[in-house]
């Protein structure tokens, strides 16, 4: 079985990556775009009896930094 985890940064945390991206975007010639934030994705292979409770855990140990990412689990088939 396959799981995606999303992490994100929370509102109010600055993004240098984000800004960086907006710039970039900016100087090709795009405009419109006004704001960008970047986060991750991780995918997990793992065996199906695997919990929500249990990758809930590993997001909040390891995968986020829940301090100031957000998270969110979309488990696959």
């Amino acid at each position: 079985m396959k799981t995606r985890i999303h992490v994100t940064l929370k509102s109010g945390v600055l993004d240098p990556q984000g800004k960086a991206i907006h710039h970039a975007l900016e100087g090709l010639g795009f405009s419109g775009v006004n704001d960008v934030r970047a986060g991750k994705l991780i995918e997990i292979e793992h065996d199906p009896a695997l919990t929500d409770a249990e990758l809930d855990q590993m997001c909040a140990k390891l995968l986020a930094n829940t301090v100031i990412e957000n998270y969110r689990i979309e488990r696959g088939a």
